[in-house]
């Protein structure tokens, strides 16, 4: 691959026209905090346990935070924390607006805050508006009858003649979406567990009461929100049964999939009420939203959730995190749905989350996944729009192997053995080589495999060439660089195993170049006047061994 065309002067001047007008004339602190920001998402149960209870804790995350501080992370995202039963480990909230006493108390959260801000570090935390625990008091009203002032706060339904479900929708986690309850003798609805009923988004008072959810966090100091299944978040209120897929993968899983959810997601309202929450937080200054999308039409309903400047800021999809393989030519696919074009949105992306398999193990053997997870890293930070760094990505965290008798996650359990279990993803952070791996003086919630405690802070902090030591030299060229933090994609090209990108930006251009497959391929690169500010595994301007990545700044 040879890419002295690139500078010619017809591709200067096309460049420069090509350019956006606030991207060429703007200096880079004018734009909002959150544009290009590095958000690491801290799962609380297993950051860091004060306690002794083999859980992590909010006091934890505070005393870990010069951590994160030195990664050079702009914004740190919880995941909920909130009263549960933890039946979802907190995605089943039972009482929006307090701290489950696991976690600690609303004062440690202040403490949190307090502390995060005194680093320079914004909080944003997760929201949870599709649905509830049936252990929240509004659930426990509504059941009652079907004349309470809460009868219309959750979707139910009678039976069809015959006593089965309303209708064909299924359940993520298994199962059709409705449970009979018979204390009102009506279905409600379920997107996941069974103890997760749905709120009714349709309903004013709902989308107020959440609303006011919000106000409660953002006056407490939050910088913003990260919004959860929200294609859940409304439903067609006239239960049309869902069609079937279109295609079907021949190693399907779970009854859901077999299903388009014409009708059970993304109905055409929702945007209107994500424009209500739009409204609240401009009223609060540098305040960021963030919606999870995962959709049949991918790319096309994120957009309907962050167009124009009235919704969400930004979203990230399931484009990476559930991929099978990394490969160049999904890079240039997703790259080439976000064109830097006005009214298109602001992207952000995840690798790695609580939700899916450690990317390492997703998309490495296992003797190559230390080198994979750094050139992993340079490539998150060479994609256009916000990146989410999940806890322990920084470490080269691999998927660890939980057996089935200690499973905790609910979906794996039910699916047992057909999916990666998302607890391999949520074993504790290793922050020594210990047992307890300095996560806890107790025993830890889940198991840490030996592998990842061979990946501990205390060994990387070490090692100059560490995994941990690359990664924060990998988000400080990001953060430096206005072209990785702000700028349009220019020239991405796929080739083999062969990545090549340009970051363009404010008179800046930095091309980027992976090599994401096992073996070396054959390079060369005649280009003058350029400068390497970054080599990945040995990578030259001749050599290109694999899992390797080469960043140079070029003078146009």
């Amino acid at each position: 691959m040879n890419f002295d065309d690139r500078h010619s002067a017809a591709s200067r001047a096309a460049v420069n026209k090509e350019l956006p007008v606030e991207l060429a004339n703007s200096p880079t602190q004018e734009f909002p905090w959150w544009r290009g920001a590095v958000i690491y998402q801290i799962y609380p149960r297993s950051f860091q346990d004060t306690s002794g209870n083999g859980v992590g804790d909010l006091k934890g995350v505070t005393q870990r935070l010069e951590h994160v501080a030195s990664l050079g992370a702009d914004a740190i995202w919880l995941s909920p924390f909130y009263k549960s039963p933890m039946k979802d480990f907190g995605y089943d909230v039972s009482d929006y607006c307090d701290v489950d006493p696991l976690f600690g108390t609303l004062e440690d959260f202040d403490r949190l805050v307090a502390k995060a801000h005194d680093l320079g570090i914004k909080v944003l935390v997760d929201q949870v508006y599709s649905h509830t625990s049936d252990q929240h008091q509004w659930f426990a009203e509504s059941r009652h009858n079907k004349t309470n002032a809460k009868a219309k706060w959750y979707v139910w339904a009678n039976p069809r003649a015959d006593g089965t479900p309303p209708n064909n929708w299924q359940s993520m986690f298994g199962g059709p979406a409705w449970k009979w309850d018979p204390e009102r003798a009506q279905y409600y609805m379920h997107n996941f567990l069974s103890c997760q009923p749905q709120l009714n988004l349709h309903n004013a008072e709902v989308q107020q009461a959440l609303l006011d959810v919000a106000r409660f966090w953002l006056d407490r100091g939050v910088d913003g929100f990260r919004l959860d299944a929200l294609n859940f978040a409304m439903h067609d209120p006239m239960l049309r049964d869902n069609p079937p897929a279109a295609v079907l993968d021949r190693h399907l899983v779970r009854p859901f999939d077999f299903q388009h959810h014409a009708y059970s997601q993304f109905h055409k309202h929702t945007p209107e009420f994500l424009e209500k929450l739009r409204k609240l937080t401009d009223q609060y200054e540098g305040v960021f939203t963030l919606a999870e999308v995962c959709a049949d039409d991918g790319n096309v309903a994120i957009k309907r959730f962050i167009k124009g400047t009235k919704r969400m800021n930004s979203a990230y999809g399931f484009d990476f995190l559930y991929a099978p393989h990394l490969t160049p030519h999904l890079v240039q696919e997703v790259m080439s749905h976000w064109p830097d074009e006005k009214d298109m949105g602001w992207p952000s992306w995840a690798f790695e989350n609580h939700d899916a398999p450690r990317a390492v193990s997703r998309w490495c053997d296992p003797g190559r996944r230390d080198e994979f997870a750094r050139v992993k890293m340079a490539l998150l930070v060479a994609l256009r729009g916000s990146i989410i760094v999940y806890q322990g990505e920084e470490l080269g965290l691999e998927q660890d192997d939980i057996p089935f008798e200690m499973l905790k996650d609910p979906e794996a359990i039910a699916n047992w053995p057909r999916t990666l279990s998302r607890d391999g993803a949520r074993t504790p952070i290793p922050w020594d080589t210990t047992m307890e791996a300095g996560f806890t003086t107790g025993e830890p919630w889940l198991p840490i495999g030996d592998a990842n405690r061979r990946r501990a802070v205390e060994l990387q902090e070490k090692d100059e060439d560490s995994t941990l030591n690359l990664a924060r030299k990998i988000l400080a060229m990001r953060r430096d660089n206005p072209a990785l933090r702000l700028g349009a994609v220019e020239h991405c090209q796929a080739e083999g195993n062969l990545l090549a990108l340009d970051r363009v930006a404010e008179g800046q251009r930095i091309r980027c170049l992976f090599n994401l497959g096992s073996e070396e391929v054959p390079f060369s690169d005649n280009s003058q006047d350029t400068k390497l500010i970054l080599s990945v595994n040995g990578a030259t301007p001749e050599k290109l061994p694999g899992y390797s990545a080469l960043f140079w700044e070029c003078s146009w």
